[in-house]
């Protein structure tokens, strides 16, 4: 039996054994990492180390492809940024905007969504008004769903989604269980002409906050989906052929749970490296300072001008600061057009080896 979209919350019964099974390992999995977001002090290195690994998967399973060398250079802001970087650069903007805005409000409203999906695509095109959108194979060009046409229909849903997203009295599912909801139901109504992919992973992290299950967007849950691709596209097809909601809420639960454990290692390897390069800088440089630290972990590839902002140097001392450490192989010099850039290889060979 196929699936017709209706609001939410459904009339199923969806937390089935095997789901009831799996939620307590994920669950254990985002409470740690959550708690140790908290042993890295200045948030910014996490969001800006993990957040564009969650960018870059993202915007490859739209077939937008990166490498972290164009990401970080990006950056720099030497040279001008290739289109695909631009893509990914504006997923990292659209989510950080986003998890501010749900953090200051402590809501996730569609007023954020919208706000998320224009600067993913760089137009206020709004939800969608035309018809015409059908979801397609793309090696045989079949249409394969046909998402709501009618312009108040994509309204109605989009506000029952709202709804259902912020007020947790509509539903006693657990919070993974109406994650994974949310995503299918959102991808389903597919209610932008561009970027619903993109926005609906946004949302999946942004949900997490919201439920107090996360404090900072930094589970890439995208780096399981682009894994798993075919799966996910069977798997929300699944649903809509075949009623087929037991797998797919369990390949989310199980991605949550991969991706949180994932993270959780990428984190306290982070840390060992930080805590070896602490030691390294405060026994051999008088210059130390916990801002320079915090800036090697900031910028995977730093410049002359960021030491200046974030330690409030002058131009001439902050480079001596990065060509000393250069020269001693603490960092890696290189020249990028007319200017000069600093490598802290042991993070750039972490953050990339999982690529």
């Amino acid at each position: 039996m196929t699936w017709n979209l209706t609001p939410l919350p459904y009339d199923l019964e969806l937390e089935t054994r095997t789901i009831l099974k799996q939620l307590p390992t994920a669950h254990a999995a985002l409470a740690e990492l959550k708690g140790l977001v908290y042993s890295i002090p200045n948030h910014e290195i996490l969001l800006n180390t993990l957040a564009i690994q969650e960018a870059k998967d993202s915007s490859a399973v739209e077939n937008i492809i990166t490498t972290h060398d164009e990401l970080f250079k990006s950056d720099l802001e030497f040279e001008s940024m290739s289109p695909a970087v631009k893509e990914v650069k504006n997923y990292v903007a659209a989510m950080k905007s986003g998890f501010d805005l749900v953090e200051t409000q402590g809501v996730l409203t569609n007023q954020i969504i919208l706000q998320i999906q224009e600067i993913l695509e760089g137009n206020n095109a709004g939800f969608r008004k035309l018809p015409g959108t059908a979801l397609k194979n793309t090696q045989t060009g079949e249409t394969v769903y046909l998402p709501p046409q009618d312009a108040d229909e994509i309204l109605r849903l989009i506000s029952n989604l709202e709804q259902f997203i912020n007020r947790p009295e509509l539903s006693d599912l657990d919070p993974l269980v109406k994650m994974a909801i949310i995503h299918f139901q959102f991808e389903s109504i597919h209610p932008f002409y561009d970027g619903n992919g993109r926005t609906g992973r946004i949302l999946n992290i942004l949900y997490l906050i919201l439920a107090g299950l996360q404090k900072l967007p930094i589970l890439y849950l995208s780096s399981h989906i682009i894994r798993n691709k075919a799966d996910y596209y069977r798997l929300l097809q699944g649903v809509r052929e075949n009623r087929d909601w037991e797998s797919w809420l369990s390949y989310m639960i199980r991605g949550v749970e991969n991706t949180a454990r994932e993270t959780i290692d990428l984190i306290e390897k982070l840390k060992v490296l930080m805590a070896e390069m602490k030691i390294r800088l405060r026994d051999n440089y008088k210059f130390y300072s916990q801002e320079l630290l915090n800036n090697l972990f900031k910028h995977p590839y730093t410049k002359i001008e960021f030491i200046v902002r974030d330690l409030g140097v002058s131009r001439i001392t902050a480079a001596n600061y990065l060509n000393k450490l250069a020269e001693d192989g603490v960092l890696r010099k290189e020249k990028l057009g007319t200017g000069n850039y600093y490598v802290n290889e042991k993070l750039y060979a972490l953050l990339t080896s999982k690529s």
